[in-house]
C-alpha cells in the first residue's frame, strides 16, 4: 500500500502540473488560510532531495510567486470590504484580537510585520487584510510582502530538503520529519507568544486599574476609522 502512494506520488511531482497545483496553493493559502501550503512545498522539497524532481529552484520560485499573489489578492480584499469585515469580528474573540495586534504593530514597526506574519498560519491573513484596511501605501506593501514571501519559500523548502536528504531512501519519514520540524518550530513560536501575552496581562492586572489603555482595541478602532475615511 506504502508503495502504490509513494509511486503514485512520485508519478505526480515528476509532471509540469505539480507547479500548477504548488502556486495555486501558496495563492489561496494567502488569502484563505485553511489550505496548507507549506505542507506542499516541504513535500515536494523533500521529493527534490530524494529524486531530483521537481525541481528545487523551481518550488522556491512558484512557492513564492504564489504566495506574493495571494498576499495581494488578501489586500486589496481588506482595501475594499476591510471595514465590513472588521466590524463583524466579535470582540474578545481570537481573531479579533489578532486584527486588533496587527493594527498596533504596524503602526509601530510598519511593513516588517508582514514579514513576520508570513511564518504564522492564520497571522498572514490578519495582517494583509489589515493591511489594506488601514491603507498601507502598496508599493511598501509589495517591497515587504517579496522579502516575506521569497524568505518563507526558502525557508519552507530548506526544511523539506533536509528531510528529503536523510531519508533519500525512504521519502515518506523524510515528509514526516520536515512537517516535524516546521510543526515544532511552529509550536516553538506560538509558546513564546502564549508566554509573552501572559506575561503582558500580569503587568496590566498588576497595575491601576484604568490606567493603561487597551492599545490593541484603540488600533483596531483606528484601523476602522481609516478604512471608514477613504
Amino acid at each position: 500500500m506504502n508503495d502504490a502512494i509513494l509511486q503514485a506520488v512520485e508519478d505526480f511531482v515528476s509532471t509540469p502540473w505539480v507547479y500548477l497545483a504548488l502556486y495555486a496553493i501558496a495563492m489561496l493559502d494567502g488569502f484563505f488560510p485553511v489550505v496548507p501550503s507549506e505542507t506542499l512545498v516541504i513535500t515536494l522539497a523533500v521529493f527534490a532531495a530524494a529524486n531530483g524532481e521537481p525541481n528545487v529552484v523551481l518550488i522556491v520560485v512558484v512557492a513564492a510567486i504564489g504566495a506574493f499573489s495571494g498576499d495581494h489578492i488578501s489586500y486589496y480584499i481588506g482595501r475594499k470590504s476591510g471595514s465590513r469585515i472588521y466590524a463583524k469580528l466579535k470582540p474578545g474573540t481570537r481573531t479579533r484580537k489578532a486584527y486588533d495586534a496587527v493594527a498596533r504593530m504596524l503602526e509601530k514597526r510598519g511593513g516588517l510585520v508582514l514579514v513576520v506574519a508570513r511564518y504564522i498560519p492564520g497571522g498572514r491573513t490578519a495582517a494583509t487584510l489589515t493591511t489594506g484596511a488601514t491603507g498601507y501605501p502598496l508599493r511598501s506593501f509589495s517591497f515587504y510582502d517579496t522579502i516575506a514571501a521569497v524568505s518563507w519559500a526558502v525557508y519552507s523548502t530548506a526544511i523539506g530538503y533536509i528531510g528529503g536528504h536523510a531519508f533519500e531512501e525512504e521519502p515518506l519519514r523524510g515528509v514526516m520529519l520536515g512537517l516535524g520540524l516546521a510543526l515544532g518550530i511552529t509550536l516553538l513560536h506560538e509558546g513564546i507568544r502564549y508566554a509573552r501575552e501572559r506575561y503582558v496581562s500580569a503587568r496590566r492586572a498588576g497595575g491601576v486599574a484604568g490606567e493603561e489603555p487597551d492599545e490593541d482595541a484603540a488600533a483596531g478602532e483606528r484601523a476602522q476609522e481609516k478604512a471608514k475615511r477613504r
